[in-house]
Order: C-alpha cells, then structure tokens, then sequence
C-alpha cells in the first residue's frame, strides 16, 4: 500500500501562485513515480502532471503547461506541484496519486481545495 497525503491549497485571485506538496508514504518503491489531477464540480477527473521517480521525467496537460511544474522534494517522497498564474478555471480539487504500472494510477490522496476567483 502506498498513503498519500496532499496540503497547500487555499483561495486565491487570479494570476496568484499556490504550491501544493504531496507527501507518500508505504511501499513508495513499488512505483513509477507520481501524479497530480484535477476534478471540478460538475467535471470528470483529469490529469495535470505526473513525474517519474527515475530519471525524474515530466508531463502536463497542454492547459497548464507554462504555468505549472511538478518537481520532488529534497527528501524524494515529496512531490511538490508550483503553480503560477492561475485563472479561474484552475478551480477544483487536487488530488496527488502514485502510478504503479505505465498508463495507471492505483493509489490516491484525499484531495485539496485550489479555489481561484476572479
């Protein structure tokens, strides 16, 4: 089992910046590395980033890329998730999941709240 742990969300104007962390735990080597998503109300999940443990490589979504980055921690079981410029369609809740096979996420944190006003 790996356990995941999201903070720093929060309320924030337009064109702000927010760092979300995401803490892992457990069998953290039976991964590949971890990724952030997104829901907002009335919207399906979907991805924003992920980052592999080796070699560190990244992906975005096209919608934020310029504005977001996905970087570890200096401890390595923390995935941290900059974002810059935000605009209100960045508003949901954003969940930290660790990916186990290529193409999947089979564990996921319990969310936190970005809310960007306008």
């Amino acid at each position: 089992q790996v356990q995941l742990v999201e903070s720093g969300g929060g309320l924030v104007q337009a064109g702000a910046s927010l760092r979300l962390s995401c803490a892992a735990s457990g069998r953290t080597y039976s991964t590949l590395g971890l990724g952030w998503f997104r829901q907002a109300p009335g919207k399906e999940r979907e991805f924003v980033a992920a980052i592999m443990w080796a070699g560190s490589n990244t992906e975005y979504a096209d919608s934020v890329k310029g504005r977001f980055t996905i970087s570890w921690g200096y401890a390595g079981n923390t995935v941290y998730l900059q974002m810059n410029n935000l605009k209100p369609e960045d508003t949901a809740v954003y969940y930290c999941a660790a990916r186990v096979r290529p193409g999947t996420f089979d564990y996921w944190g319990q969310g936190t709240q970005v809310t960007v006003s306008s």
